[in-house]
């Protein structure tokens, strides 16, 4: 018998005749503390994001776009990385057609294997859409697809996210039941508070070392 099967079998020996303990699970202990009123999530997840460095800005639906391409000049970014069949990257690209001198639009259109160097060296930021956010941790929910796979959010220095003020939730909890997560999980659900960072290097904080060193987010307030 390998040492494995040995522990394995003296597990199932101490459980013999043992009565089960009952799961007593109060939905209140990870729930009550973490609702807010509908007035109340953004204030939360905007002072708990920004204290992470996490820069947010307030605009609608409509606004959007300029604000945008308001902030690509402001921080002289020479071009946006966008996901051009989603709905919000079909806004931008109409929007660009009619603003002109605005920053280039590139398109993540291709097999990462035919541009990785480009992606990595001369992609300067990145926007993609978000799932929603978590008001009582200050994060937002990305789900990551085929159009938006995984390296728009994490490559580019900068990346800039909408996020509905409607898809702002209390907790963690709701999230999973709204989305059913205890029937599958997802395959890369990523939970982001704020840009990269680390203190590994003589405990010294630096940030961009594993992901974007910006972490722009786009509140779309309900009208």
């Amino acid at each position: 018998m390998s040492a494995k099967d040995n522990i394995l079998a003296k597990l199932r020996k101490s459980l013999t005749g043992a009565t089960p303990v009952a799961d007593n699970f109060d939905v209140d202990l990870v729930t009550q503390t973490y609702r807010y009123a509908p007035e109340e999530r953004i204030p939360q997840l905007r002072k708990l994001m920004e204290a992470v460095h996490t820069e947010i800005h307030l605009t609608s639906g409509d606004d959007w776009p300029a604000l945008l391409a308001q902030l690509l000049r402001d921080r002289q970014l020479p071009s946006l990385l966008i996901a051009p069949t989603t709905p919000h990257g079909q806004k931008i690209t109409q929007f660009w057609a009619n603003n002109p001198d605005l920053p280039a639009l590139k398109a993540y259109d291709r097999p990462i294997e035919e541009w990785k160097a480009e992606l990595f060296n001369d992609t300067p930021a990145s926007l993609t859409g978000t799932l929603g956010a978590i008001a009582a941790t200050g994060s937002l929910i990305l789900w990551p697809t085929r159009e938006e796979p995984r390296l728009m959010s994490l490559v580019p220095p900068v990346h800039f996210a909408l996020l509905k003020a409607s898809e702002i939730r209390d907790n963690f909890y709701e999230v999973q039941q709204e989305f059913e997560w205890a029937q599958g999980m997802p395959t890369n659900a990523l939970l982001v508070s704020g840009p990269s960072k680390t203190a590994d290097i003589e405990q010294v904080l630096a940030y961009g070392a594993h992901g974007p060193k910006d972490l722009v987010v786009l509140i779309l307030e309900d009208q």
